[in-house]
């Protein structure tokens, strides 16, 4: 990806949209080209789909076992989305912070705000569907998920876009490539902020004062 040094501060993104916006989409075309940011695998008790992965897309696990962790403190955030459970575990954040330039999470508004609370540098982004009735086209050319679910996601939806306002950036995804170079374009700015370069701006004085 970049050609930019490690001078850049630790990054940390969230992305969170209605069920059906594309934030799935868009971030797995960010994590192509920004290998350095480590995608955050979060567990959850929802079945996968046909294409999914245990531990790429969601680390599946039983009620019972999410349960458990939950006991234990093991989540940064935890929520129940749509009937099933979802949770970023602190663990990911940690390996992340040893092995990369930041992590992607790819979480519910809920998600973002306990992330947000914990960690106040976390930069959220929100991605919306053009219009209702094409939020409600993508999910039912999903084909994944029976009507009850599909109605309940839509209703959901709503209640989501209502958070918009906690968010830094709002991305319309009408079009996906652009709606993706508007994120790109999001991490290129972020990493440009004074705080992630005032490393490197200190190392660039110091070295002057060593001239003299």
């Amino acid at each position: 990806m970049s050609s930019e040094g490690a001078d850049d501060g630790f990054l940390l993104l969230i992305v969170s949209s209605p069920s059906g916006a594309g934030k799935t989409t868009l971030c797995t075309r960010l994590r192509k080209e920004f290998p350095e940011l480590r995608f955050s695998v979060s567990h959850t008790t929802r079945k996968p789909r046909p294409t999914e992965v245990d531990g790429r897309e969601y680390h599946f696990v039983d009620t019972q076992h999410f349960e458990h962790m939950v006991r234990d403190n093991a989540f940064a955030e935890w929520a129940r989305v749509h009937g099933h459970l979802y949770g970023t575990s602190l663990n990911e954040i940690e390996i992340a912070r040893g092995s990369a330039r930041g992590i992607l999470f790819d979480i519910d508004h809920q998600g973002a705000r306990q992330i947000r609370a914990a960690l106040s540098e976390a930069v959220c982004v929100f991605i919306l569907p053009p219009s209702m009735a094409e939020l409600e086209r993508r999910l039912r050319g999903r084909g994944t998920e029976d009507e009850q679910a599909t109605l309940r996601r839509l209703q959901n939806a709503r209640g989501e876009i209502e958070h918009y306002g906690f968010f830094d950036y709002v991305i319309v995804n009408d079009d996906v490539d652009q709606a993706y170079e508007q994120l790109r374009a999001i991490v290129f700015a972020e990493r440009c902020r004074r705080p992630r370069r005032s490393g490197l701006c200190e190392r660039l004085l110091a070295e002057r004062r060593g001239e003299r």
